[in-house]
């Protein structure tokens, strides 16, 4: 049986799974039973998280620094070279037609999430988070889109297990995360926060995906990529709002996204 502990760090990343399976080969993680029987139990496992996913065991550093919630574009964050690299940047729709990423935004304003990978409990926690406020955004104009560094099966998988109103691509490249430069590393992933926020996701009901966290084109990226939210449109260039998750399950305030878009 697994422990609540080895559970959490797979969620964090599939890489660090297969490793506890192969150090412990009667630990199985694919399954979907709750970490925690109560409370009281997730405080005391919460405990160990903290002393486990501490960033101090790992020496790997992050690929970029992450920027705080609700940046301008014309402050610099968003340069000219970013939006002309997203210009060349293709998603996948559901039906596997390639689409420039920024015609999602061309004639529209638009919400953009950006998962960490289409099994990740967190990112499907903030497919529900964003999705709560999808009535303001309609009666703005405003599109609610999630993006996922993965295959269009997985993507499809996504849009069917979590019923998202929004719209759902795929970036196999994970060409729009490098673009935006979203922050990947092991420190990213293993934080104190990160592990209490998958605790806290547990308890409220959400799972991992097993089945899709340990594709190979998931593993293959080690699930240290992290994510991030954008406002855009109408017009390729216009970024007008840029998070960028400085670890897993960085959520900014959403009415800080709800400011900017509508």
């Amino acid at each position: 049986m697994s422990t609540p502990v080895f559970e959490a760090m797979a969620v964090l990343s599939p890489s660090t799974a297969l490793l506890t399976k192969t150090l412990h080969p009667k630990i199985t993680t694919n399954h979907r039973a709750p970490i925690f029987i109560n409370k009281s139990t997730a405080k005391h496992e919460s405990n160990k998280i903290i002393r486990i996913c501490s960033p101090q065991l790992s020496s790997t550093k992050a690929s970029a620094i992450s920027g705080s919630p609700g940046i301008e574009a014309g402050s610099g964050l968003v340069s000219e070279d970013t939006t002309n690299i997203l210009d060349t940047v293709e998603v996948l729709d559901l039906n596997g037609n390639a689409i420039p990423i920024s015609d999602l935004w061309k004639d529209r304003k638009a919400v953009v999430a950006f998962a960490r990978h289409f099994g990740c409990v967190l990112c499907r926690k903030r497919a529900d988070y964003l999705a709560a406020k999808k009535d303001i955004m309609d009666a703005s104009g405003v599109a609610l889109i999630l993006i996922g560094p993965g295959s269009v099966d997985q993507a499809k998988t996504f849009s069917e297990q979590t019923k998202f109103e929004g719209e759902v691509y795929a970036d196999p490249g994970h060409s729009s995360y490098n673009a935006l430069q979203f922050v990947s590393g092991v420190s990213t992933t293993f934080t104190p926060k990160a592990g209490l926020k998958i605790i806290q996701s547990y308890m409220e009901g959400y799972r991992q995906d097993w089945k899709l966290s340990f594709e190979e084109d998931t593993v293959a990226k080690g699930g240290w990529q992290q994510g991030g939210i954008i406002v855009a449109g109408p017009g390729k260039t216009n970024i007008s709002y840029i998070h960028k998750d400085k670890e897993a399950g960085d959520d900014p305030d959403i009415e800080d996204i709800i400011k900017a878009c509508c």
